[in-house]
């Protein structure tokens, strides 16, 4: 009996879609045969009609180590002796058309540093001794829906670099990365992809190793550490993972066993015109094994808190980013790819099954219901949805010249007629100031100080809109030119007072937001939100208030988008007492005018704005302002 029968059960699930451990099976592994220690073999290639390993072990002679296949769902096994961890290999496989192409492993967790493309010997029973046993517990108790969240976006190689395209190992990262956005008070870190792809300016969007930590940055025990020191410090890690489509490089995906396996047969299912990229099979039971198993190792194998999901719009539309021609619709006459939506309820399922508690956010651009609902209610199953309507609107109202916002003052009130539909994560991401779209700063209008003053009300108001956050890199201190890919964060800014001004606007705020949980205990309930003003286009004001469980937790908003300083203004409150500014954007240390409201507020019992009440105060220009009633009176 061979050894390898012991598998066969594992066999049996990968080929119905439901091995949720697949990588355990396939792939490279540490393994003792007939007395001997080495490393067993296994890969998926049905169409092939031969399969070796091949590498500097055996001078890539394909006719030193050929594999023997296991049944006619197309797996091939064999067992090299002697063989340890670091060494360099492929798969040289014979195609149906009798040509010999080489193939890194599909599930290799580790690969040559580009531009060379050969995976990497590394076994997953590592000796690496996670530190995180704290965080880990705290997270498994935590409720993440009524907790703060804010997230610092990053590309890891561009935040900082010895040089452009080389870069520092993850163990570095972590010591310059963590102190720094622990200081600025951030509850999560959000990568850009770290899985292995050939071309530096994908940001690892176009992927060839779905299992291997990318060798840029050094070891998948480097990125353990990494992680690991990042929950010692307090800060969750969230991942980019891109399930929808993957690079048609020759050592890739692509026609695997020299046919369509990972990607559809049918080429106007298959092709991403828009991206020169393969749509994964989402149909195809084997595939479906390969992603779960792929999402479950990365929040198992390395601890990560959860997965930011990669264009799903891509995934679930066969006419994303296609013309007429380029598609054909559904069996229904529509343009849903129904193997995507089962496929990613099905992934969401598992993932939830195996490893409670992690964050599952979509990248979802459209108005597809229940994003972020449960299966059982017909929902796609994440527990998050990034809010592209609202992030597209506000940064459309930002760029207007203040003059022209009262003409379009329903750019900044539209998206609370729909923020509570599903459980949102507001985003200013990497996409959003890179390739000529300028950074956050310099969409701002208007001359040097009101670009700052404008990034502050922008930044001020979004944490004060329901919802989690997220922020990309340099945006926390006013970086004036867009995302650089190549190169790093221009931190000499850091040196001029309105840069260092905006970072510290940054880390306060950042405290402030974790002090009220009226800022995010409710984010996901209409309970949290009630408007005071939300009419007043006239001198772009509005009013809200925000509210947690605890009555006297409320917290009064009133933002200006103008910069005009409007003194005596009156505010709607719905109870008596005294009111007292807590937080101004436009404070003289933050940059700004110093037009505050130093005297506390003492309501008026006459109605106004529905209310029954009403205060005075002063409203700074391009600013938000923070109440909070003092007198210790409930605020219901």
């Amino acid at each position: 009996m061979s050894d390898f029968t012991a598998l066969e059960h594992d066999v049996y699930l990968f080929h119905q879609g439901n091995l949720r451990y697949s990588y355990e099976l396939l792939g490279a592994h540490g393994d003792t045969q007939n007395g001997n220690t080495g490393t067993r073999f296994m890969v998926w290639a049905p169409n092939a009609r031969q399969v070796s390993v091949v590498g500097d072990f055996n001078d890539w002679d394909g006719r030193e180590h050929p594999m023997k296949k296991w049944n006619e769902n197309g797996i091939w096994h064999t067992f090299i002796p002697h063989l340890e961890k670091g060494e360099i290999y492929k798969y040289e496989i014979l195609t149906p058309h009798g040509h010999l192409q080489l193939k890194a492993d599909p599930y290799a967790f580790s690969s040559e540093l580009r531009p060379d493309t050969a995976s990497v010997v590394y076994p997953l029973d590592n000796n690496y001794r996670w530190n995180d046993d704290l965080w880990m517990k705290r997270r498994d108790e935590m409720n993440v829906y009524e907790s703060p969240m804010s997230i610092y976006e990053l590309h890891l190689g561009s935040w900082k670099n010895v040089e452009p395209e080389v870069y520092y190992n993850y163990r570095d990262y972590a010591d310059e990365i963590i102190p720094y956005v622990k200081e600025l008070g951030y509850t999560h870190i959000e990568l850009l992809p770290i899985t292995e792809h050939p071309f530096d300016r994908s940001w690892g969007y176009q992927i060839t190793g779905y299992y291997a930590v990318t060798s840029r940055y050094g070891t998948p025990d480097d990125f353990r550490y990494f992680v690991d020191q990042c929950h010692q410090h307090g800060l969750g890690v969230i991942l980019d993972w891109v399930p929808g489509h993957f690079c048609k490089d020759a050592h890739g995906l692509r026609r695997f066993d020299g046919e369509a396996l990972y990607e559809y047969a049918n080429e106007l299912k298959a092709e991403k015109p828009q991206w020169g990229t393969l749509t994964f099979d989402f149909g195809r039971e084997e595939v479906q094994s390969f992603l779960i198993s792929n999402a479950i190792y990365w929040l198992k194998e390395f601890h990560l808190d959860g997965l930011r999901v990669d264009a799903v719009a891509s995934m679930l539309y066969l006419d994303f980013g296609k013309e007429n021609d380029e598609w054909e619709p559904n069996e229904h006459g529509g343009r849903e790819n129904l193997e995507a939506i089962a496929f990613i309820k099905k992934m969401n399922e598992a993932i939830f099954e195996e490893v409670p508690n992690v964050l599952m956010m979509a990248e979802e651009s459209t108005s597809y219901p229940l994003v972020s609902a449960p299966t059982y209610i017909g929902g796609l199953g994440f527990n998050y949805k990034w809010n592209m309507g609202w992030m597209n609107d506000m940064l459309r109202y930002m760029e207007m010249d203040p003059v022209f916002r009262k003409y379009n003052h329903n750019l900044i009130t539209f998206s609370l007629f729909y923020a509570f539909s599903e459980n949102f994560v507001l985003p200013i991401s990497h996409d959003e100031v890179v390739h000529g779209k300028k950074s956050l700063l310099n969409k701002m209008p208007g001359d040097y100080w009101q670009k700052f003053a404008n990034l502050r009300a922008f930044l001020a108001f979004m944490y004060a809109h329901p919802g989690k956050k997220l922020l990309f890199m340099g945006s926390e201190f006013g970086q004036f030119d867009e995302w650089k890919d190549i190169g790093e964060l221009d931190w000499d800014l850091l040196e001029y007072d309105s840069h260092d001004s905006t970072l510290s606007f940054v880390k306060q705020l950042h405290q402030f937001y974790k002090d009220m949980p009226a800022l995010w205990e409710l984010d996901h309930h209409e309970d949290g939100f009630s408007w005071i003003d939300p009419h007043n286009f006239e001198q772009s004001v509005l009013s809200f208030i925000r509210c947690s469980r605890n009555p006297k937790d409320q917290v009064l908003v009133v933002c200006n988008f103008t910069p005009v300083v409007y003194h005596d203004y009156k505010v709607g409150v719905p109870h008596p007492g005294e009111f007292e500014e807590i937080f101004n954007s436009d404070a003289e240390h933050f940059g700004g005018s110093g037009q505050r409201n130093g005297l506390k507020a003492s309501s008026t019992p006459e109605p106004w704005q529905g209310q029954e009440h009403h205060i005075k105060m002063t409203i700074p220009p391009l600013a938000v302002t923070f109440w909070k009633k003092t007198d210790g009176s409930k605020g219901e």
